[in-house]
């Protein structure tokens, strides 16, 4: 417990030395945040505090090992500081994008570079809620998990003081369910972060003087995932990765919600936008401590779950993570995100499936129309949308020859048209209900494109002299036929009138 606390009040105050030593080098070089759209700062601020909060944990190991402690006796320091050369990499990658700027694709590299170096180094996720997996399958479960954990912790330091407010609950956590498993080298690999931590809070929080940077967020993100992935390892209940999770719940539900939003409005996973949690609380009018505190509760019950969840004797666990996942599910409603609104209606309303039919349907036609050839081909592929879409009237011109199709005792006064071009003054009428619903409105929308393309992808289609007969049209619309027989341009004649319903014109 002494050597706890001794590395604990170590990174402390090493953390409040050097951080203003690091805010004034910053200021002094220009390596500062300045004020933009997505900002919520008005004034530069220096983005290096990673720098300060790294420093203070090497101090505090550094002078941990020259101590005579109790601790450092019986616990192999190189298998606690197992992770370091990973998390060094990490660093190195966040503050190269401080300094220079990185795209997304090369930090993602260097983030699962650093996954496989703490792979390598014993640093492993065997499974996740009772399910384990078997030798390499463990190595693409770890790196999504490690690089994850990075970029949870990056894309929630978005308010002054949240990061590591969050990182703070998290890493008290962990040193409280290491004490609990008496895992003595996870809680001596802890605490130098949970005091370096608690000394950057009073410069980060609100009003802040300085930001963690990437070098700072990425590098706690992927430190607390080594952690929750030993803390797993040891972990004495069947559930493994169950009580982890739930202490870093907040900034991966954030991450995940922020990948399913962009994933459901068809936006790049990588795009910045400012719909993440703290974003969204504040334009419920929560102020930007609001934010942070309101934040820090949902840890803080976090962190309850989680200890709990972890316990030896604990016979409710499966109860537990209902509860949880039912409190989560609470504090999105209260958040308010419309996509998740919209597509759950979709899927409830029955318009999912009616998407999804009208979209196998297209498929389908797009295939028809592909291996079309005569114009009879094209017509019957356009009289099976108008019957499997209930349109009540469908009209074609193509290649002088007219088809049109009437549903017996349909009402088409009060229908909308929609008219496609097609080559020498050819076309497609189509007569739909106004109240068509979603399966309609996707299928229209694409039975243009499909229709044109199909045709102009091959040759004209040749004009079949084989008469077919189609259901009698309405009596209106046949009074209408008869009464156009007169219209047809000089020199043509009708080929088929057998049936008012299908008619064909070719020049003779």
């Amino acid at each position: 417990m002494y050597s706890i606390l001794f590395l604990t009040c170590a990174s402390f105050l090493s953390c409040l030395a050097l951080t203003p030593l690091v805010r004034a080098m910053s200021h002094r070089h220009g390596v500062v945040d300045h004020p933009g759209a997505r900002k919520i700062h008005e004034a530069p601020i220096p983005r290096i505090g990673g720098v300060a909060i790294a420093a203070a944990y090497l101090v505090a190991v550094g002078a941990f090992m020259f101590v005579p402690l109790t601790g450092v006796s019986f616990v192999d320091l190189p298998e606690v500081l197992k992770f370091l050369p990973a998390a060094g990499l990490v660093f190195a990658v966040g503050l190269v994008d401080d300094l220079f700027g990185l795209r997304a694709w090369q930090k993602i590299a260097g983030q699962v570079a650093a996954a496989c170096v703490a792979y390598w180094a014993g640093v492993h996720v065997l499974g996740v809620a009772g399910f384990y997996l078997d030798g390499w399958w463990s190595l693409p479960l770890t790196i999504a998990w490690l690089v994850t954990c990075s970029n949870a912790f990056n894309l929630i330091d978005g308010v002054d003081g949240l990061a590591t407010g969050v990182g703070l609950f998290a890493t008290f956590t962990t040193l409280a369910a290491a004490l609990v498993h008496d895992n003595t080298p996870l809680a001596l690999a802890t605490a130098p972060l949970v005091g370096a931590l608690l000394a950057f809070l009073h410069f980060n929080f609100n009003p802040a003087s300085i930001f963690l940077g990437d070098s700072g967020s990425l590098t706690i993100g992927f430190v607390l995932g080594c952690f929750g992935a030993v803390w797993s390892q040891k972990s004495a209940t069947a559930l493994g990765m169950t009580a982890p999770l739930m202490a870093l719940s907040v900034p991966l539900l954030d991450t995940g919600v922020a990948v399913a939003r962009r994933f459901i409005r068809r936006q790049p996973i990588f795009s910045a936008d400012r719909n993440h949690i703290h974003h969204r609380l504040l334009d419920r009018g929560f102020s930007h401590k609001q934010v942070a505190l309101a934040l820090y509760a949902a840890c803080g019950i976090a962190t309850i779950f989680s200890l709990v969840q972890t316990m030896p004797f604990n016979r409710f666990h499966g109860f537990l993570l209902v509860v949880f996942c039912a409190t989560v599910w609470v504090g999105i409603q209260f958040v308010g995100y419309a996509e998740f609104d919209i597509a759950s209606s979709l899927v409830m309303s029955g318009a999912f499936r009616d998407i999804v039919n009208a979209r196998l349907f297209v498929n389908a036609l797009e295939c028809r129309l592909g291996e079309a050839i005569t114009s009879d081909d094209y017509w019957a592929a356009m009289r099976d949308v108008s019957i499997e879409l209930g349109f009540p009237h469908v009209r074609m011109l193509m290649m002088g020859a007219v088809y049109e199709h009437h549903k017996e005792g349909a009402n088409v006064e009060h229908c909308c048209v929609m008219r496609i071009p097609l080559f020498d003054a050819g076309y497609v009428n189509f007569k739909f209900p106004t109240e068509s619903s979603i399966q309609h409105a996707v299928a229209i929308t694409s039975i243009v494109d499909i229709l044109q393309r199909s045709i102009l992808s091959s040759a004209k289609p040749v004009v079949s002299d084989r008469v077919e007969y189609w259901p009698v049209p309405h009596p209106a619309v046949a009074g209408r036929l008869r009464g156009t027989r007169k219209a047809h341009p000089a020199g043509a004649a009708v080929i088929a009138n057998r049936n008012p319903a299908v008619r064909r014109v070719r020049p003779s």
